[in-house]
């Protein structure tokens, strides 16, 4: 059986940094972002910490394809696709903080 795995943008504020990563566990990557687990990564660096957009898939493979489908693409396409599934910027956290 396939793992799953998930996309996802991570920014310190609106039109701000932009991070794209991707992971087998959406909510402990983020946590880790959050919590600056890493302090000499570039999020800690740049202080990225919300999330603005993410974007499940069946297997890891996929959204390994689709991370690097968006790092491709330019920083204008990024924001499209932030603003059109999150037009306030808002931090996605809060859907995903209880997910067991």
């Amino acid at each position: 059986m396939k793992r799953g795995g998930a996309v996802y943008i991570i920014t310190n504020k609106r039109n701000g940094t932009l991070y794209t990563g991707v992971t087998s566990d959406l909510k402990k990557r983020v946590l880790e972002h959050k919590n600056k687990s890493c302090p000499n990564s570039f999020t800690a660096k740049y202080n990225c910490h919300t999330l603005v957009y993410y974007k499940g898939f069946y297997s890891i493979e996929e959204a390994i394809a689709e991370e690097k489908r968006i790092k491709g693409g330019s920083r204008s396409a990024k924001l499209k696709l932030i603003e059109e599934h999150n037009p306030q910027w808002n931090d996605l956290w809060t859907e995903i903080e209880n997910w067991s």
